[in-house]
């Protein structure tokens, strides 16, 4: 039944463009693929083989057992562009958390800007000047990509070192999915436990050890990274001041392989309300959570009524009302020829009192992908708007109170 069932689903994408369909069946082989009991052995001798020019070769970043900064890059998998700063790489390991969690490993990459490197962990401790702090973004990237795909694909580092701003790359583990998919169709995962847990322990460990101002903490990432960021804010929503959500799945329903399929492309209305209601209830004092939505009105990979349900759970979740709306802007595509070419898109801005709490952006003409990224990398198309500009102009307008 597992097999006809994905046949059809396979077969209802026919229609779309041949790169959307080739991304489609890589998703359905990431969620149907059985995760690893064991990590692949070692070949003896490496076989070396000169790649097309169309074909990106994919190296394993390696993981020291420290922090590292990487001064001069050696691949492209492994050191994104840097303006300036340092480029980490390490580990958060569950022996830390108390021992509460089964023994687990889940490797990070972390980008200090200047303003952020400069300063001591002392001065973190000490300081009481939040301005003489670094925000941090956490991002977390999709199926089928490492956290430095994710890094070089945003083109995040580049806009976060122009403003001082720190940015966290959790990347899921093999042995956790062969295809590295965060599990935010699973039910546990989504009333915060599985990964969830490793990411909360892995962004302490990093505003511990590094000046970063604990009120400035913001949460994105793409299909699977959006849903599952989105998962993490809800269940620590005392954490985060913003969270960015693009090309995600609505929160709190799939709970199977197959079921995730369905929601990525039907949505679930019946858990529209119901799955923020089991938050609420969990949470009866949760505080507002500020949602930047972005959409690519042709992606036939998350389909867009995923966007209209999180619109929905997100007006309930904040309180909002119809009558919240305050502002529309419409961007019309970019010329033909344009140095910088760029679709249509729409954006819609939602306010309880003075506060943007919502900010819902619909782009024309885009597939399954990061809006203005690096096109030659997959899952990011080169044509804007910026999606990371976006992300990093909204969390700008949002700062968590100290309780």
């Amino acid at each position: 039944m597992l097999k006809a069932m994905s046949r059809l689903w396979l077969r209802s994408l026919a229609r779309a463009g041949r790169a959307q369909q080739t991304q489609a069946r890589k998703l359905l082989k990431s969620l149907l693929a059985k995760p690893l009991t064991k990590p692949k052995a070692k070949p003896k001798a490496k076989i070396k083989a000169k790649p097309k020019s169309t074909v990106m070769v994919r190296k394993r970043p390696r993981i020291d057992n420290s922090a590292r900064a990487t001064a001069t890059p050696r691949n492209a998998d492994a050191t994104p562009a840097l303006p300036s700063g340092k480029w980490l790489t390490s580990f958060y390991s569950s022996l830390a958390d108390s021992g509460t969690l089964p023994v687990r490993r889940m490797s990070y990459y972390l980008y200090l800007p200047d303003q952020c490197s400069a300063r001591s962990a002392h001065a973190n401790q000490n300081n009481n000047e939040n301005n003489a702090l670094s925000p941090l973004i956490v991002m977390l990237h999709g199926c089928e990509q490492t956290a430095t795909e994710f890094a070089l694909g945003s083109r995040m580092n580049q806009l976060a070192g122009q403003k001082g701003v720190a940015v966290l790359y959790p990347q899921q583990a093999l042995r956790s999915h062969p295809n590295r998919c965060w599990k935010w169709y699973d039910a546990a995962t989504q009333e915060g436990g599985g990964d969830v847990k490793m990411i909360i322990g892995m962004i302490k460990k990093i505003t511990e050890k590094y000046p970063i101002d604990k009120t400035r903490i913001y949460l994105c990432g793409i299909s699977a990274g959006a849903a599952m960021a989105d998962i993490v804010a809800l269940n620590h929503p005392d954490l985060f001041a913003a969270i960015g959500l693009h090309s995600g799945p609505m929160f709190g329903a799939g709970h199977s392989k197959i079921g995730a399929y369905g929601v990525m492309q039907h949505g679930a209305s019946h858990r529209v309300g119901a799955a923020i209601a089991e938050v609420l209830h969990r949470t009866p004092a949760f505080p507002s959570m500020p949602t930047l939505l972005i959409q690519g009105m042709s992606d036939k990979i998350v389909r867009p009524i995923n966007q209209t349900q999180l619109t929905q759970q997100t007006f309930l979740l904040n309180r909002l009302t119809a009558d919240s709306a305050r502002a529309v802007t419409r961007k019309p595509a970019s010329t033909a020829g344009s140095r910088k070419p760029a679709n249509a898109y729409e954006v819609r801005d939602f306010y309880l009192g003075k506060k943007l709490l919502l900010r819902s952006t619909q782009i024309a003409s885009l597939g399954h992908a990061w809006s203005g990224g690096d096109g030659s990398l997959p899952f990011n198309s080169a044509t804007g708007p910026d999606a990371s500009k976006m992300m990093l102009d909204f969390f700008s307008l949002h700062q968590r109170m100290n309780t």
